[in-house]
Formats: structure tokens, sequence, C-alpha cells
């Protein structure tokens, strides 16, 4: 399942109907209310890092999809823009220069490839 084009909420509700758990369910097992959990389905909510991490693990969803959904950064990556004012720069700059997903993609296809390189030189 890809987020592509749906909203954090949608995410994870189709995903909780896919996986069949019912919504008080999935509640019970995160430890959280129902009505916050439907709050979240219907997009009235943005759940904290800890609620998506729980997503993520009960839901097998990739924990960065659910941060980029829920408009959020996690808390490392905030630590590492304030350590790092440069690369708040290269935040601007794609949005300055109108990077839709699909060119963000291609960076991030990019990055881990040269992460793949660096790895196998000895």
């Amino acid at each position: 399942m890809s987020p592509t084009r749906t909203t954090l909420g949608s995410y994870i509700h189709d995903r909780r109907v896919e996986r069949e758990i019912g919504l008080r369910e999935l509640a019970r097992r995160l430890e959280i209310t129902a009505s916050y959990l439907s709050d979240i389905e219907n997009d009235r909510r943005v759940p904290a890092e800890t609620v998506l991490r729980s997503f993520s693990k009960e839901l097998d969803l990739s924990f960065d999809e659910l941060t980029g959904l829920a408009g959020r950064l996690d808390q490392q990556t905030e630590r590492y823009l304030r350590r790092q004012p440069t690369a708040a720069v290269l935040f601007r700059r794609l949005r300055e220069r109108g990077f839709g997903e699909a060119d963000i993609g291609k960076l991030i296809e990019k990055v881990e490839r040269h992460e793949r390189r660096a790895r196998t030189k000895p």
C-alpha cells in the first residue's frame, strides 16, 4: 500500500480495515481511546510521534511515510536540522523550486544509492 495522494487518517484506516482489525481493537492494542483513533482516521487530529511509532509497528507501516503524511518531523530530525542549518536551506530550496513528490523521491533514491556504494567500498 502506498500513501500517494491520501491523508494520514485514510492511510491508517485503510490498513486497519485491510488487516481486519476493528477500531476499538486497534485502539486497545495502541493503548489509546477509540474516540482518539476515530479522530485520527477522520483527520481531525494529528497523533504524537509515539503514537505514529505505535501505528507503524502494529500495522506494519513505514514510520517515515506516517510522519510525512502527518506533516511532522521526528525528534531526531528536528535536532539534526538545528545542528545542521544547511539542511534547512536544502528544504527551503526544494520548496522554492517547486520540487514535487516524484522529484524528491528521485533525490531519496540517489542518497540511498550513495549510501550503498559507500558501504561496499573497502
